[in-house]
């Protein structure tokens, strides 16, 4: 601009950003075109945490996380000086109250190098750490002081001060103080002694008991039900977190929405009153699944629910299936929290016909039983059940002819129980532990005269970690019907074997003994076992394995003969568990049998 002197402004441009010490004036702040870049950090490595630092720094450094574009002088100039800020922050923050850093830039063939070299000085300790007000909870005070991992000559670093305070917190609810306060953290730094004071201000207050549950807004069901979910009683001591797993498990209930807990002290503050508010979800869900498998056929399947249509807790579900191989009607009652926590009362009455190799079924099913189950929330050990099954069944498939299939009719009635033992980490994809279980259901059948006969079955899984991604998975499962023999027992009550839940590889129900026209009579033995490496890559997956069946019309399970089923599976894991799909193929195929087997399920085959 003549008239003072200056010249016009570049339009459009950055305009000439001040040189950093040690960066040469020329290409670097004056070159126009974007170049590529290198980020070096120097001056951490005698410091005993650097890995930490650095992959703090590498969160938050702008010039980290844009390294892979270009950019010109100036922008990486302005990067350069702001991640010397954020190291210098990162490094106090770990107690190194003196830390000083400089970026330089240098050319490094066309593309520059950026280099922050840090000056971390010493590392500050602290001299004393005061809970003033703890020793208020009495002998409780030595475990809330152990809680508040920070003590004398430990480093000033921020996070474990963070976590200490949340740590304090949770053992105060976790030990009844229920109206705990605790105050503000000061901390006095020493630069000349490179001490530090910390000091916390703890009110523990009394230890409380729980009192009554109150519920407000618009709950789905009342303060007694909620008091049976709970896993504690009025009079116990109070205790954070079962407050914690009382919400959890109500909103698990797929009734609300949300639940809000209040403690509410009582006048004497020895006991504390829950207000649970309430806001409720939709009680109704419309469900549909298409599905296939191999020996299965097609499946079209639909439900409505109404989980709550018989408070509290009581659902009605009708459903039914339109398939090749299958089709069915069925009304089911279930209340949920029945009693207590995680009890289950199920009622349900089916009409189903069912068209398979083995048999064709007709058949009106009324069961009802009372189980305790495991769930995700709290993962039980011992779950079991017990139950009754009324069904009139018109069956045609293999008796004592096996040239010729006959049809009829039974009337009968069993009293199924099953007991199982949950060792393993996880319900959908466990990755160490084992399970095991046992189902026994004594029958009594009705056709030609009567006649009575039990059901057992033995189920047992494995599974050991051998890397951070990879699991050795095995299963076996034992079977056998006693007091009668399988040509006497209706066709649909027998054991078979075959099939994507079974031995892999083969079609459904095809191992076994086999009538003359090549289809499957079932047994009444059952023998099997399941090996699989699960190789995990981030959410995908890859399942090598080998199934083994015997089916035999023996009481005695048949150990020496197998048919053996080998395969790939592929895995892909969600955030409600794994997806799977398997494709097998028989090792010593029978004539009947197919080359290739493919089954697709939610969770892990076992």
């Amino acid at each position: 601009m003549p008239d003072i002197g200056v010249d016009w402004p570049t339009i459009g441009k950055e305009a000439p950003q001040q040189q950093i010490p040690g960066a040469p004036p020329s290409p670097i702040v004056e070159a126009e075109t974007d170049r590529s870049y290198t980020v070096s950090l120097e001056g951490l490595d005698h410091i005993g945490n650097s890995a930490e630092v650095i992959a703090q720094f590498q969160q938050q450094s702008a010039l980290y996380q844009d390294r892979k574009k270009r950019a010109n002088a100036a922008q990486i100039q302005r990067r350069a000086q702001a991640d010397a800020d954020v190291l210098g922050q990162i490094l106090r923050s770990h107690g190194y109250y003196d830390a000083d850093v400089e970026p330089t830039i240098q050319p490094q063939g066309q593309a520059l190098l950026v280099t922050l070299t840090a000056d971390p000085g010493s590392q500050y300790e602290f001299q004393s750490v005061e809970l003033p007000g703890l020793a208020a909870a009495g002998r409780e005070a030595d475990k809330l002081r152990q809680a508040f991992a920070v003590k004398a000559g430990d480093p000033v670093v921020a996070e474990d001060v963070i976590a200490a305070g949340i740590a304090l917190k949770i053992a105060l609810g976790r030990l009844g103080f229920a109206l705990a306060k605790v105050g503000d953290q000061q901390i006095t730094v020493d630069h000349q002694t490179h001490l530090a004071t910390l000091t916390l201000p703890v009110e523990p207050g009394p230890v409380a008991h729980f009192g009554t549950i109150r519920v407000t807004g618009k709950p789905p069901f009342d303060a007694r039900h909620v008091q049976e979910i709970a896993r504690f009683k009025p009079g116990d001591t109070f205790r954070q977190d079962k407050v914690d797993d009382l919400r959890r498990a109500l909103i698990a209930t797929g009734l609300l929405a949300a639940a809000e807990i209040t403690v509410v002290p009582e006048a004497s503050g020895q006991a504390v009153d829950l207000v649970v508010d309430m806001r409720p979800a939709p009680p109704r869900t419309v469900a549909g699944e298409l599905g296939y498998g191999t020996g299965e056929g097609v499946s079209l399947q639909g439900s409505w629910e109404h989980r709550n249509l018989f408070p509290p807790e009581g659902a009605l579900t009708l459903r039914g299936i339109a398939g090749t191989r299958e089709q069915l009607a069925g009304v089911q009652f279930r209340r949920n929290n029945f009693k207590k926590r995680d009890q289950v009362l199920n009622l349900q009455l089916v009409a189903s016909h069912t068209k398979y190799d083995a048999y064709t079924a007709k058949t009106i099913d009324f069961a009802a039983d009372f189980e305790r189950q495991s769930n995700i929330i709290w993962l039980k050990k011992w779950t079991w059940s017990v139950g009754t099954e009324l069904l009139a069944t018109d069956e045609r498939g293999i008796f004592h002819d096996p040239t010729q299939k006959q049809t009829k009719t039974f009337l009968i009635a069993a009293l199924p129980l099953s007991l199982a033992y949950d060792g393993s980490n996880d319900l959908l994809n466990p990755t160490k532990g084992y399970r095991i279980s046992a189902r026994v259901s004594p029958e009594y059948s009705l056709h030609g005269g009567s006649f009575g006969y039990s059901r057992a079955q033995l189920d047992a899984s494995v599974y050991q970690p051998v890397s951070s991604s990879t699991i050795l998975a095995g299963r076996i499962r034992l079977g056998t019907i006693f007091g009668a023999s399988a040509l006497d027992i209706a066709p649909s009550r027998r054991f078979y074997s075959g099939g994507g839940g079974s031995v892999r590889g083969y079609g459904y129900q095809r191992i076994g003994p086999h009538d003359t026209q090549g289809d499957p009579i079932g047994g009444r033995s059952l023998a099997e076992f399941g090996l699989e490496a699960r190789f995990r890559f981030g959410n995908l997956g890859v399942v090598p394995f080998l199934d083994g069946g015997s089916l035999t019309e023996k009481a005695a399970p048949d150990l020496r003969h197998w048919q053996l089923g080998t395969g790939v599976g592929f895995r892909y894991y969600s955030n409600f568990g794994p997806i799977r799909v398997d494709i097998g193929t028989p090792l010593n195929r029978r004539p009947g049998d197919g080359r290739i087997a493919v089954a697709v399920s939610l969770g892990q085959a076992f």
